[in-house]
């Protein structure tokens, strides 16, 4: 529901992040006055910076994404790609695949995520508001999103790091990192109104990646990360049905776009 509340909401890209690493921060400080860390290791804090400069980059090209392509048509391809990195970096950095039969099952996975995204990109005559330029310039934006939202996601594991240990310096750091680059931004306005009303955005954020950060955990990065990406169906259809994005036969395309990358991620939590 990020995402789409984030929309509902409005304001520009610097509001909206700001308000979700502020709210993400306040979420974070009420978990931590009843879960402390055991203790504030060098991994933990390095680890923590990384992966919240890997996120903070992904997540600005992300809502620069719902403006270029709209939530319902940005969610799903990036959603892929992201799916399809952390497998890959499940199965060849934290070799979590060992049998024939979860190779046959990722190979199938990783078709039907590709597939997908293939069906949802192909734009039809009736691909709404989104201008041939704005396609174009928002597929190369949602890319190198997800890209950096790979990083944040397998950072952790690479460091060893509990999610509940995490929770709290990654917060710090998400905020450090998304202030710096929005005060850069040229007539910012980082705490005008839009910012303070987005904080909503933050707790949706914070309860999802806390999620995220156990279900990556419990049951490794290729099926955690992809059974935490089935938000993706929310963000599409509340996109489609909430915030009235496209028509027509994009809308069967999104659709059938959207049920080939679950078709994926069922596949992939069968390699367990």
């Amino acid at each position: 529901m990020q995402a789409i509340v984030m929309q509902i909401v409005g304001g520009k890209f610097t509001n909206k992040v700001m308000g979700m690493v502020t709210g993400n921060l306040i979420f974070a400080a009420i978990i931590f006055i009843f879960r402390q860390p055991a203790s504030l290791t060098p991994s933990l804090i390095i680890g923590a910076v990384l992966c919240s400069v890997f996120w903070g980059i992904g997540q600005i090209l992300q809502v620069c994404s719902f403006d270029l392509l709209g939530v319902s048509m940005a969610m799903p391809i990036n959603t892929a790609e992201q799916l399809i990195g952390t497998i890959l970096f499940g199965v060849f950095y934290f070799h979590e695949w060992h049998t024939t039969r979860q190779y046959l099952f990722g190979i199938v996975a990783i078709l039907l995520i590709i597939v997908g995204v293939i069906v949802i990109s192909i734009r039809g005559k009736d691909s709404g508001s989104v201008s041939p330029q704005d396609f174009l310039n928002g597929i190369v934006v949602v890319s190198v999103s997800s890209a950096g939202l790979v990083g944040y996601a397998v950072i952790p594991r690479i460091f060893g790091l509990n999610g509940w240990d995490m929770l709290l310096p990654q917060a710090i750091a998400m905020w450090l990192v998304i202030s710096g680059i929005v005060s850069r931004v040229r007539d910012n306005y980082m705490w005008r109104v839009k910012s303070w009303h987005n904080i909503i955005t933050g707790f949706c954020f914070g309860i999802a990646n806390l999620t995220m950060l156990l279900s990556n955990e419990l049951n490794g990065v290729s099926i955690g990360y992809t059974l935490s990406q089935m938000n993706v169906v929310v963000s599409t259809i509340g996109g489609i049905v909430i915030l009235h994005e496209h028509a027509g036969e994009q809308h069967r395309k999104l659709i059938t776009g959207l049920f080939l990358i679950i078709g994926g991620a069922i596949f992939i939590g069968l390699t367990k």
